[in-house]
Parts: C-alpha cells; sequence; structure tokens
C-alpha cells in the first residue's frame, strides 16, 4: 500500500452527530406508526435516507415506500435533525485532519447522507480540509452503502486505486462499502456498535476511538509504507 487519498464517512467519523440522527429517526418512526429502537439506527449509518425508509415501511407493511413517501419522511426527519442541539466535531478528528494534510495526504468525503446543515459546515469546522468537488453524498450515487459504489465514486473523484487509498468509518455499512470497494479500511467504535461487527464487516483494524486513531496515524503510515516496500 502507498496512500496518497483518505476516504472519510461524516456523521460518526467527522461529527458526533449519530446521536441526533438516531433521535430524529425514532421520531419519526413513532409518528408514522413504524416499530423500531433508537440504537438500530446505528447499524444503518451509510445507507441513504431513502433506502432507510424503504427499509422501515417494507419491515413493518411488507411493501417497498413510495417515491412520495421516502420524499414526505425524510423531510420530517431532516427537520426533527435540524430541531436539534447542534453537533459538534469528533474529539480528534481535527487533529487527524491536520495531520493528514501535513503528509499530504489527499481527502474526500464519503457518506450517504445528505444532510445540509453539516455538509455546509466542513469549512467552517474544519477549514481547508476538504473541496466542494471532493465530497460523495447520497445525491450523486445510485446505490448508498453497503454496496461499494461511494468509495468507488470517491476514489474515481481523486483519480487514484484502491491501493492507493485509506478508507476511516463507524459503520458496518459503511466498512463493508469501503472493503468491498477493495480499499483498506479502518473501523472507529464511535457509538454502541462493538469492534466485532466493524472487523465482522471487513474493517482492517479497529480503533476504540477517533482520537486513538489519531494519536496512532503516523505510525499505521509509517507500518502501511514499510509494509508496501518490503
Amino acid at each position: 500500500m502507498n496512500p496518497k487519498v483518505a476516504l472519510l464517512d461524516m456523521d460518526g467519523t467527522l461529527y458526533d452527530s449519530m446521536g441526533n440522527h438516531a433521535d430524529s429517526w425514532a421520531r419519526l418512526c413513532r409518528e408514522e406508526g413504524i416499530d423500531c429502537t433508537r440504537d438500530e439506527f446505528f447499524l444503518y449509518e451509510g445507507r441513504t435516507g431513502a433506502s432507510t425508509i424503504d427499509l422501515l415501511i417494507q419491515r413493518q407493511w411488507g411493501r417497498h415506500a413510495t417515491d412520495q413517501e421516502k420524499e414526505r419522511m425524510y423531510r420530517k426527519k431532516t427537520e426533527y435533525f435540524n430541531q436539534l442541539p447542534e453537533v459538534g466535531p469528533m474529539p480528534g478528528a481535527r487533529r487527524l485532519l491536520e495531520e493528514m494534510k501535513e503528509i499530504g495526504l489527499g481527502r474526500v468525503i464519503v457518506t450517504g447522507s445528505g444532510q445540509a446543515s453539516l455538509l455546509d459546515r466542513l469549512q467552517k469546522d474544519f477549514p481547508g480540509a476538504f473541496s466542494a468537488e471532493m465530497m460523495v453524498t447520497s445525491r450523486n450515487v445510485t446505490k448508498g452503502k453497503p454496496h461499494p459504489e461511494p468509495y468507488i465514486r470517491g476514489m474515481q473523484m481523486a483519480g487514484v486505486s484502491p491501493s492507493h487509498a485509506l478508507a476511516v468509518e463507524n459503520a458496518p455499512l459503511g466498512v463493508e462499502s469501503a472493503s468491498r470497494a477493495g480499499v483498506f479500511t479502518v473501523g472507529l467504535t464511535t457509538g454502541p456498535v462493538p469492534a466485532a461487527e466493524l472487523y465482522e464487516a471487513g474493517a482492517a483494524i479497529v480503533y476504540p476511538s477517533m482520537e486513538a486513531f489519531a494519536e496512532d496515524f503516523h505510525i499505521l503510515m509509517f507500518n502501511l509504507l514499510t509494509t508496501s516496500a518490503e
């Protein structure tokens, strides 16, 4: 491996936002008469909103969601998310991005979200870390995570092959997406999902937090480059 680009998830990786997402989805389900548990939405992270709604409706009523239902319900979920207290960057995220910039590692956002309230904050919270043309969101893929398309699209944007990419994810569906795209994937346990599930989904290594990964980043890069040279 000779990583030249990092492909980074957003929710639960760069932002401590998954609790708000889970609360918003749970509120929507209660109002729509859909049975759910709050923590199950940590497992769905990485899916597009439309895919999550289709999954919920299939489970509850045994049919696919209509396009109108997907649009209406995701709009409500977004409203509920925006009503909650603003989330902050994940502890350790700024340090990690600064260290990536320091060694010249490119950076691409790969998220299943279309949540403009967070996407629009990236430049303010992480100045100079990302460019607008280097973002894969739910708006420009046809198949969300766990399909490999989002990470393939990210590599295409950056002009790199899997051997020149490194993915950073905190959810099983995202890890599976990156792994299926052939990318060395770092897993982070920033929520209730245990490390074992991230390894099972295809993570090459799992850290207990973003702070722990930032602390170990240069060592990991050295090991990857040394192994590649051998």
